[in-house]
């Protein structure tokens, strides 16, 4: 039986790497049609034709096609893969540099970005659910849509979609470790948990040994275990943890904030600039010129991820060394196929996502290995969470929840608690200042708060 697979917000930039690591996995697979749907159908369209011209380099015979319709691309899918960014690059470019006036740093997720993002998104992300509830029941719902654990959590709490969240952080940071430990991947296990873009690594093994205090001792490879200098070793060290890379955002944050000023940007500002030139020169050309385009594009996005925050760097810094993208052993689209292979097969497969944290209620979405096979996900127990770290956990899970309930409630007094309990921001003079700001500047998405 072939399956269809629908993904909405399929204009986005990542939907061609997307359609790549679904087509390399067709034997486990068996797609017989994808369809993207997106605000901007003319994109939709543009993604599905490098989804067309992938799948004749990789020899796969698939129907994938721009739908003008949500429903008719959801209607009878067995998968759907959401990845929406609510607004556009120019919302996140906005968010960034709200938080930068503020005098805190501008981030897609963490911080006053991650807020309005949120407050912006769980609205549709729900709208959207209807619609998959009523057309496709059974199929199976993978959210990309950042931030991924708040928006999976309102899903999980206010749908009946088996709903499964996912992100590549964890997985680029395994494989980094395995790299610097010379080991391969597979012989590599690590103790992780956390909330998304807040986790942490507790132990490593390589080949059932417990390789963690040598790790940590070994300042060279500790340095070697993000893509730009983020953490001191000596913290790394004294938590006794390997954070994950977002951290950097908590641990950091004036830091990132002085960075991005001394860089005159942000993140969001600079992939705006790269998003245009991208689609400019995307319309223009054929299929197969226009895949080498984004091949080159990926690249260099990839090569400057989080240099700006960390190194006051830019993305328009040539970078000669970054793999294919195509080829990457990580990256979010590799997740993506884990988790659908392993959802119809009956083998298990460890992913990262799950609610198995002891000290977290069993309702909360938090992430954690699993083990994922035709039956559904399992997570893995990974009971307390360190002293050190579990204050944060708690306290940003319940900025998470709050935030939900500011969406359900249409209630700024509600999501100005939320920014209160969320401990970048937790200053009333800076969340009423976002609040006015965000309803001046966002109405169009914002205007359904009331006061």
């Amino acid at each position: 039986m072939h399956r269809k697979v629908s993904i909405i917000g399929g204009g986005g930039v990542r939907t061609p790497l997307l359609i790549h690591g679904l087509l390399r996995a067709q034997s486990q697979l068996n797609i017989g049609e994808m369809q993207l749907f997106d605000a901007d159908v003319r994109r939709a369209e543009l993604m599905a034709s490098l989804g067309r011209e992938i799948a004749r380099d990789l020899s796969v015979d698939v129907r994938i096609t721009g739908s003008e319709s949500m429903e008719s691309a959801i209607e009878g899918s067995d998968f759907v893969l959401s990845s929406l960014r609510i607004g556009g690059m120019a919302a996140r470019a906005r968010d960034e540099r709200i938080a930068i006036t503020e005098g805190l740093a501008g981030q897609e997720t963490t911080g006053p970005g991650g807020v309005a993002m949120a407050l912006r998104t769980v609205p549709v992300a729900l709208e959207h659910a209807r619609i998959v509830e009523r057309l496709a029941p059974e199929a199976w719902f993978i959210n990309f849509t950042n931030p991924a654990g708040l928006i999976t959590q309102a899903l999980h709490q206010h749908t009946k979609l088996r709903v499964v969240g996912i992100c590549d952080t964890p997985a680029e940071l395994l494989h980094r470790i395995a790299h610097v430990l010379g080991e391969s991947p597979s012989d590599v296990q690590c103790d992780y948990a956390g909330l998304n873009h807040l986790g942490w690594v507790r132990r490593v093994l390589a080949r059932g040994q417990d390789v963690t205090d040598r790790l940590l001792q070994d300042e060279p490879a500790l340095r070697q275990l993000y893509h730009a200098e983020l953490f001191d070793p000596l913290l790394i060290r004294t938590l006794n943890l390997i954070p994950s890379e977002y951290l950097f955002f908590y641990y950091s944050q004036r830091k990132a904030y002085r960075n991005q000023v001394t860089a005159g940007a942000s993140r969001g500002e600079e992939l705006m600039r790269m998003n245009t030139g991208l689609f400019a020169q995307l319309q223009s050309e054929k299929p197969r010129e226009a895949l080498a385009t984004y091949r080159r594009y990926l690249m260099q996005r990839n090569a400057s991820y989080l240099r700006l925050e960390a190194e006051a760097g830019t993305a328009f810094q040539a970078s000669s060394d970054e793999p294919d993208p195509f080829d990457a052993p990580t990256g979010y689209h590799k997740i993506a196929v884990e988790v659908m292979t392993g959802l119809v097969s009956s083998e298990p497969r460890r992913v990262r996502n799950g609610d198995s944290i002891q000290d977290l209620s069993p309702d909360d979405v938090v992430e954690v290995p699993c083990q994922i096979t035709s039956e559904g996900v399992q997570p893995v127990h990974v009971g307390q969470l360190p002293e050190s770290v579990r204050g944060l956990v708690l306290s940003v899970k319940a900025y998470e929840r709050t935030a939900i309930r500011a969406v359900v409630e249409k209630s700024w007094p509600v999501a100005l608690l939320a920014m209160l309990e969320y401990p970048i921001i937790g200053q009333w003079e800076i969340a009423e200042n976002l609040r006015r700001t965000w309803a001046t500047a966002d109405r169009e998405h914002l205007g359904y708060l009331e006061n």
